[in-house]
């Protein structure tokens, strides 16, 4: 086991660690969690040895296996299979062994050596560094790519499979998540479910913390603290242990200012000097319970928008893509046939790849449309988070330049003061304070990147956001912030994010992005998930077919399991994603409990005949309100008819005033959907109640 006794830790003049103490179980899957700058890489740093407890006693077991992702980037030739392969160190020391042990001729040697090899799993060594490759997002065609080929953010993956390749006792994982798409977290969310060592993970994602953590440690103001439980176990115990503390301390404060009172009325009197010396004694032997410090959340709002136009863009039979430099267009999305609505809560779903990031810059005008249109509604104002935020910022530049150029750029188009002074107050808003406001955006972290582009796009009163995984980068309090803002918007969000929670919180509706297409996505985040693991399987039975038919000689007959490569090939589409058809709940049916069931004879007829009356008027009740259902049903089902009807008018050129008049009908066919939707639940409940 881990151990931690009064251990002390210093990163310059500032106390990381100071005299905590706590133990950490073999087999236990750990979640570090704290603000940014609280120490928790600094923790991880003294568990890998890079750094050493300034006091204190820090043991972890010498026989330990250690495998953390190197945070350098990779630069090399190698292939990517070859590159993560060699992350297995305990297969490279056998077969260095082997190698030995052929060039001095020992035979015995190596026989102990091939045995070795076959404990080490070098059977199956390309085939489990492949499937971890493809896990994390690579195509088939990229396993034997140089890794030099590949840009930061997957090489940075390649170095998260190499660490997942080492065999290990203690696993350290810091902002793993980071690189990753929905469909590589979902991937590596249960890659990690099923690790037998001992884990330690940094990260801001609660849903993922929630799947693969067990224990919860949290560093605050020098202190660290165990928690059994995953993160939300965590929170919920944490708001109980404030709860106390609260209350204990205002219990005390009480008690104090009674032994004050009674020490500052009699400490002149000789007669009772004994007492009121007792009293200051009792005073300063005291444990003094510190107050429930209120932490400085970082909150901030989305200003109303100017105009919400309605729809706010019709986009018809286009295809988006990219033009190379040498202006051969490369076509990734064809047939696209949307509309997106006032107020709308888009999610964007989709495997990495497969044009996510394409449509959200094409409709954010960073890219061009390779064919059709985009019928943008009057007075759109887009504001657009970048996957990457220096595709937005000048290194070079500091906050308040950045702000005063959009002011300039905006120029009296611009809804907000402008004066510098009301920048700098602007900026102060968003946590830039002081002398940040005059610090190169090139030095700052990426949360504090992450803030200020957050900053310029609220600035611009935006009514349509397009958040291209925005959450990168920001700590669960911002992350929190973030959520809370949007959902308090008036105006559309189109959003693209590896965070589930944050798409749970935010979005309504979801598209799909993938082959080649767009559509609606009508199951739910955990129908998604499955559908990724899926995907994610196939991928890795493509590559074992490849490798299979690339090692073995030509045959005849068919190679085992290809069939079945073939059908899945076919089938990636869950069944969820397929078009929902509502269904009505029945309302329950009456029944008669046990105790007034039917007895033989006359008092069997008797209780017949009363069970009877009970049913018909619990009928005569309840007519009335399953009539009214009924009739929502009708209602529903026409409106969800004429909403189909006006987005599919919307998908197809047509003249300005007709699309304004669709986005009225659609506004009206929304309010009247939403409340004869609550007077459903409403009808519902109230049969329940009746019926129970």
């Amino acid at each position: 086991m881990i151990t931690l006794k009064n251990v002390t830790l210093r990163r310059g003049t500032k106390v990381v660690l100071d005299s905590v103490s706590t133990t950490i179980n073999p087999g236990e899957n750990v979640g570090l969690v704290g603000r940014n700058g609280a120490g928790k890489s600094s923790l991880f740093a003294l568990l890998s040895g890079k750094l050493h407890e300034d006091g204190g006693d820090f043991h972890i077991p010498s026989s330990w296996r250690m495998a953390e992702v190197a945070q350098n980037m990779p630069e090399t030739d190698q292939s990517a299979t070859d590159f993560v392969l060699e992350g297995d160190t305990r297969l490279a020391e056998v077969q260095q062994q082997l190698a030995d042990a052929e060039a001095s001729d020992d035979g015995m040697a190596i026989a102990h050596a091939y045995s070795d090899l076959h404990d080490a799993g070098a059977h199956d060594a390309v085939a489990r560094a492949q499937a971890l490759i493809l896990g994390l997002g690579f195509r088939v065609s990229e396993l034997d790519q140089p890794v030099s080929s590949f840009s930061g953010g997957w090489r940075m993956r390649l170095q998260l499979a190499r660490a997942l390749m080492c065999p290990s006792d203690l696993l350290l994982l810091d902002e793993p998540t980071n690189h990753l798409d929905l469909d590589a977290l979902v991937w590596l969310e249960a890659w990690l479910k099923r690790y037998a060592g001992t884990m330690i993970v940094i990260s801001h994602d609660r849903e993922f913390l929630d799947a693969i953590t067990n224990v919860t440690l949290q560093i605050q103001q020098g202190e660290l603290n165990r928690y059994g439980g995953n993160y939300s176990k965590f929170e919920e115990l944490r708001a109980q242990q404030l709860e106390l503390q609260q209350a204990s301390f205002s219990k005390q404060q009480e008690k104090m200012a009674h032994l004050q009172k009674f020490i500052d009325r009699f400490k002149a009197k000789a007669s009772k000097a004994k007492q009121a010396q007792s009293r200051v004694k009792q005073l300063e032997r005291m444990e003094k319970i510190g107050p429930v410090l209120a932490e400085a959340d970082f909150t901030f709002e989305f200003k109303e928008p100017a105009n919400l136009p309605n729809p706010m863009l019709a986009i018809s039979d286009a295809s988006f893509g990219y033009v190379d430099d040498e202006g051969v267009p490369t076509t990734i999305l064809t047939g696209v046939n949307r509309s997106v609505l006032a107020g709308q809560r888009i999610g964007i779903l989709g495997a990495n790849g497969q044009g996510k990031s394409t449509l959200v810059k094409t409709i954010a005008r960073t890219m061009k449309a390779l064919g059709g249109n985009i019928t943008e509604g009057k007075g759109l104002n887009i504001g657009y988070f970048a996957q990457q935020e220096l595709d937005v910022l000048r290194p070079a530049d500091n906050p308040l330049e950045h702000m005063i150029r959009l002011a300039r750029e905006l120029g009296p188009d611009a809804k907000q003061p402008s004066r510098e002074q009301d920048l700098r107050s602007y900026l102060g808003s968003f946590n830039f304070t002081g002398d940040m406001v005059k610090q190169a955006v090139g030095t700052m972290s990426g949360g504090e990147k992450a803030r200020l582009v957050l900053a310029m796009i609220v600035w611009q009163r935006p009514n349509l956001l397009l958040l291209d995984e925005p959450t990168n980068h920001l700590d669960l309090a911002t992350r929190e912030a973030l959520a809370m803002a949007l959902n308090d918007f008036d105006g559309t969000v189109m959003l693209v994010s590896h965070d589930r929670a944050l798409l749970r919180s935010v979005c309504e509706d979801f598209w799909m992005v993938g082959r080649g297409v767009v559509g609606p996505f009508d199951g739910d985040l955990d129908d998604y998930q499955r559908y990724l693991l899926e995907e994610s399987k196939r991928l890795r039975e493509l590559a074992r077919l490849a490798d299979a038919v690339k090692d073995e000689p030509v045959k005849d007959e068919p190679v085992k399991g290809a069939a079945d490569a073939r059908t899945a090939d076919t089938a990636v589409v869950p069944a969820a994603a397929a078009p929902a058809t509502p269904a009505v709940a029945a309302a329950p049916a009456a029944t008669v409990p046990a105790a007034q069931q039917p007895v033989a004879g006359k008092d069997g007829r008797e209780q017949r005949k009363l069970d009877a009356q009970a049913r018909q008027a619990l009928a005569e009740k309840t007519r009335p309100l399953r009539k009214e259902l009924e009739q929502i049903d009708k209602r529903l089902s026409a409106l969800t008819a004429e909403r189909a009807t006006l987005e599919e008018t919307l998908t197809k050129p047509v003249p300005p005033a007709e699309i304004a008049e669709c986005g009225r009908r659609l506004k009206a066919n929304s309010d009247e959907t939403a409340k004869l939707e609550e007077r459903w639940l409403e009808i519902s409940s109230a049969l329940e109640e009746i019926a129970a």
